[in-house]
């Protein structure tokens, strides 16, 4: 039986549930998958600010890929591992031809554990220490570690604006997406299957032997590297033509459903 080195899992909409909560029978199965020896890796699209919540209900630790691949952080002694930007100034030249393309958009920039928005811009993630200004000033005191761009109101479908802003970015960004009302913008060659590799050639393993979980384009590139992609039921349509198994959803423990078979009890 297939007993993968390597667990990698999106945490929002894949392993965290709709209520923002994880399940005992999810915390337990990531316990096994550990007890047995694999490692296992948050692989997300969150910044750091927002990990602690994460880190307390499932008990994890050792590494974190956040940003979507741009930031690599040690949960246990709370640093940054690995830290990619977006250059300032093709950040702040994107944001000029986005809104003259998109003219209804707003933009917010995380940069570690600091984040910055404009008036406009609302966040699933309320800060209290966050700087709200124009971008043109968030961005030199705040490089980016990811450019985000919104509609207002919040919830707002940007699936139409979407090819527009991949376009524009070309080769000087990637562009990418964890939910459909928000687009993501990080240095080039970021991605969370390009962090998620650097971490297993660290720890000397093979991508044949490792799983990932995801539910959202974000996740496509991981999907690409691991040699065992799973959607949750509940995931984009691209994700689940691309996935080689699809369980069930974030909300019925779908990833516990497959460490569970993979990782029996003796």
């Amino acid at each position: 039986m297939f007993r993968p080195a390597l667990v990698a899992t999106d945490l929002d909409g894949t392993l965290i549930r709709t209520d923002g909560t994880v399940s005992d029978r999810t915390r337990a199965a990531l316990r096994r998958a550990e007890g047995a020896g694999s490692l296992v890796v948050f692989v997300t699209g969150r910044p750091t600010r927002v990990m602690a919540d994460v880190v307390t209900q499932t008990g994890a630790s050792g590494l974190a890929i956040c940003a979507n691949g741009a930031l690599v952080y040690d949960l246990d002694s709370h640093t940054t591992v690995r830290h990619h930007t977006l250059d300032t100034a093709t950040a702040l030249r994107l944001i000029v031809e986005i809104r003259a393309a998109v003219p209804d958009v707003c933009f917010a920039v995380e940069s570690g554990v600091r984040f910055g928005r404009e008036p406009a811009f609302t966040t699933m993630w309320p800060d209290p220490h966050e700087v709200i200004g124009h971008m043109a000033e968030l961005l030199v005191a705040m490089p980016a570690t990811k450019l985000l761009v919104r509609r207002e109101p919040h919830g707002s479908d940007l699936a139409d604006a979407h090819a527009t802003i991949m376009r524009i970015a070309g080769s000087a960004a990637m562009v990418t997406t964890s939910s459909y009302d928000l687009v993501e913008i990080a240095r080039a060659g970021v991605s969370k299957g390009v962090a998620l590799a650097e971490i297993a050639a660290y720890y000397g393993l093979a991508a044949q032997n490792a799983i990932a979980f995801g539910d959202m384009p974000n996740d496509l590139p991981m999907f690409a590297w691991a040699g065992h992609a799973v959607a949750v039921a509940n995931a984009h349509p691209d994700v689940l033509a691309a996935a080689d198994e699809i369980t069930a959803s974030n909300d019925a423990d779908g990833v516990a459903h497959v460490l569970e078979r993979l990782f029996p009890f003796p």
